[in-house]
C-alpha cells in the first residue's frame, strides 16, 4: 500500500535489507519524562501493532525443520484423519488459528510477521476485535517467546529443542494467554489442545494438556520467580526476564555507556529499553511537506513531539486515511523522519543541488527527501539495487508530479561510476535492525553477532562509495536503525580514519535541535545522535553528519 513503512534497517544498498516501520510510545528511563508500565512477563499488555515493510513474507506450506521430534509424537505414527483435522480446525477461534499460523511460519519459513499477519487478517475478514486479538497474540508471543520457552521447559521438565516445533508454537501461544493476557485457563488450554490435534498427533494432545495444566497451577508471578532462579548471572536474568538474547543485552548496555550514561544510569536505561522493546509501537505518520499538511489530516491522533511533519495515531487502519492512499501521507517512524530531515536541514538548500539516497528501498526516507528537494529546488536521485524494492521506491515517489529517478545499481560502486556528482547523500545502511525490535520482535531470535560482522563490512563500503560520489563541501548522512556500537559510533570513527583529511564531522545534534518541535535529549557527542525507544518513543535510529573537505 502507499505509505509503506521504511525505517527498520534501511535500504539494501548492495545486498538486501529490510524496511522502515512506524511508532511511538510513552517515555521513561534516565532521560524520559513518564514512567511506562512494566512489560515484564506476567504483566504484559494487549494492544495493536502496526504493519511494516520488510523482505518478502512467506505464506507457504510449512516444513518442520526446527525442534527435536521426541515430545508429543504418536509412537504409532497415527496422525489425525482429514475429518478430524477439519473438525478441530473449526473448533479453534479464528484469531488464535491465524496467530498460530503466523508464529509457525516465522519459525519454519523465516516469514516476517509484519507482512504475513496483515495478509492473513485481510483474507479472513475478521472483526476489529478479533483482528486486534490475533495481532496481540502474534506479536506478544513472538516478543516473549524466550521467556515462555523457559517456562515450558520447567513445566515439561524437558529441553525446548526436544519438543516438536509445532507443539512449541502451540505451547508458546497458550503461555502468552495464560501468563500475560490472563485469559481464562479453560479457554486457553482447550484451544491449545485442539490446535495440537490439528498440527501434530493424537498423543500430542495429552502432552500439551499436561504442560499447560502444570502452568496453570502456579501464578504468573510464581513462574517469573522460578525462571529468574534458573538464570545464570545478571545478563542471563535480563535475557529470560525480558526475552532478549544475552548478546543483544550486552550490546545495548555498551551502546548506552557509549552514549554517555554512567554504569548505574546504563543499568536503569537498559531495563527501560528492554521493556520498551516488548511494548507495541504506536502508529507514526508523516505528512510530506508541500503535498500534505498534518494539521488538516482527519485522523484520531496528535502531532509527533519532534518531527515538524509527523503525527501519531492510536487507532484505525492507515489505509482508511485518503492521504495515505494518495501517497501524500506515509506511515513512518518519527525517528526515520528525523534522520531524513537531518540531511536536508544541515544547511540551507541551494537551487540546483543534486541529492542521492544511496540505499533507498523501500522508499520512505526517499519520499521525505523528495518533498524537501522539491521545496528547495534540489534534484533527488534514489538508488535501490533489488528490482522488487526499487519498484517500492517508485511507488513511494509516485505522488510527486515529477517523481525522482530511481537507479538499480550496486551502492558500493556508485562512487566509482559517479565521482564527485552529489551535494548531499543519505546512506541509510543495511543493519541488524536491533533498533526496531518493537515491530519485528522475531528479529531478536534471528540475528547473531556474525550478522553484525558481515554488515559492518557492507556499511563501510557504502560509506566509502558515498564519500567518492560527494562533491567537495558535500554532506553525508550516515543512518542505521540499530544502536549496536559497531554499526554506529564505530562506523563513524572508522570512516573519519579512512578518510582523514577528506571528511569532517558536523554538528548533528545542533541540526536536529534546529528543526525539532521539542528539544531532544541526546548523548554526549555533539557530532552524532542516538535515538532510543525508551527515551524518545522512536526506533533506535543512529544519525551522523559529515562534510567532505
Amino acid at each position: 500500500m502507499s505509505g509503506t513503512n521504511d525505517g527498520g534497517t534501511g535500504g539494501t544498498g548492495g545486498t538486501g535489507g529490510t524496511g522502515e516501520t512506524p511508532g511511538d510510545r510513552p517515555k521513561h528511563g534516565r532521560r524520559g519524562a513518564n514512567q511506562g508500565r512494566s512489560s515484564s512477563p506476567g504483566r504484559g499488555s494487549s494492544g495493536r501493532d502496526s504493519t511494516g515493510s520488510d523482505s518478502a513474507g512467506r505464506d507457504t506450506p510449512s516444513r518442520d525443520r526446527g525442534r527435536g521430534h521426541g515430545a508429543g509424537r504418536d509412537r504409532s505414527g497415527t496422525a489425525p484423519g482429514p475429518r478430524e483435522r477439519t473438525q478441530s480446525a473449526t473448533a479453534v477461534q479464528p484469531a488464535r488459528r491465524i496467530a498460530f499460523e503466523v508464529i509457525r511460519a516465522v519459525r519454519e519459513d523465516d516469514a516476517y510477521a509484519n507482512l504475513l499477519l496483515p495478509t492473513k487478517l485481510a483474507r479472513a475478514k475478521l472483526s476489529t476485535a478479533d483482528a486486534g486479538l490475533a495481532t496481540e497474540l502474534t506479536y506478544g508471543t513472538l516478543r516473549l517467546r524466550g521467556y515462555y520457552d523457559r517456562v515450558i521447559e520447567l513445566a515439561a521438565n524437558r529441553r525446548i529443542d526436544e519438543i516438536d516445533g509445532p507443539l512449541v508454537d502451540v505451547l508458546e501461544l497458550a503461555a502468552h494467554q495464560l501468563l500475560s493476557l490472563r485469559v481464562a485457563s479453560h479457554a486457553a488450554v482447550n484451544e491449545a489442545v485442539e490446535l495440537a490435534r490439528v498440527v501434530a498427533s493424537r498423543s500430542s494432545t495429552g502432552f500439551v494438556n499436561g504442560v499447560l495444566r502444570t502452568i496453570t497451577r502456579s501464578t504468573p508471578e510464581q513462574w517469573q520467580d522460578r525462571v529468574l532462579a534458573s538464570a545464570q548471572g545478571e545478563d542471563g536474568r535480563l535475557e529470560v526476564l525480558y526475552s532478549h538474547p544475552s548478546w543483544i543485552v550486552r550490546a545495548f548496555r555498551r551502546a548506552l555507556l557509549t552514549d554517555g550514561a554512567n554504569a548505574d544510569e546504563a543499568e536503569v536505561d537498559l531495563v527501560a529499553l528492554l521493556e520498551a522493546d516488548n511494548e507495541p509501537a504506536r502508529l507514526g505518520l508523516v505528512a510530506l511537506p508541500g503535498l500534505a499538511n498534518r494539521d488538516q489530516i482527519a485522523v484520531d491522533g496528535h502531532p509527533a513531539p519532534y518531527s515538524p511533519f509527523g503525527f501519531i495515531t492510536d487507532s484505525g487502519d492507515p489505509r482508511d486515511i485518503p492521504e495515505v492512499t494518495a501517497g501524500t501521507v506515509r506511515v513512518q517512524d518519527e525517528g526515520s523522519q528525523l534522520a531524513a530531515l537531518a540531511l536536508t536541514r544541515a544547511r540551507p538548500i541551494a537551487t540546483g543541488e543534486r541529492w542521492l539516497d544511496l540505499c533507498a528501498g523501500p522508499g520512505g526516507k526517499s519520499a521525505v527527501l523528495a518533498a524537501e528537494a522539491r521545496e528547495g529546488g534540489a534534484v533527488l536521485t534514489a538508488n535501490e539495487p533489488v528490482p522488487a524494492r526499487a519498484e517500492l521506491v517508485r511507488n513511494a515517489l509516485a505522488a510527486f508530479p515529477d517523481p525522482p529517478v530511481v537507479w538499480e545499481l550496486d551502492g558500493t560502486i556508485v562512487g566509482a561510476s559517479n565521482p564527485g556528482e552529489f551535494d548531499r547523500i543519505l546512506v541509510d545502511a543495511p543493519c541488524t535492525g536491533l533498533g526496531a525490535l518493537r515491530r519485528r520482535p522475531e528479529a531478536r531470535w534471528r540475528k547473531t553477532p556474525k550478522d553484525v560482522a558481515e554488515l559492518v563490512v557492507l556499511q563501510s563500503k557504502l560509506i566509502d562509495s558515498a564519500v567518492a560520489a560527494l562533491k567537495p563541501g558535500g554532506i553525508l548522512a550516515y543512518v542505521t536503525c540499530s544502536p549496536h556500537v559497531a554499526e554506529t559510533r564505530g562506523q563513524a570513527t572508522d570512516a573519519l580514519k579512512r578518510h582523514s583529511g577528506a571528511l569532517e564531522p558536523l554538528g548533528t545534534q545542533a541540526t536536529l535541535q534546529s528543526f525539532a518541535d521539542t528539544p531532544l535529549a541526546l548523548g554526549s557527542d555533539e557530532t552524532q545522535a542516538q535515538l532510543w525507544p525508551h527515551v524518545h518513543g522512536t526506533d533506535a535510529m543512529f544519525i551522523a553528519l559529515f562534510r567532505k573537505l
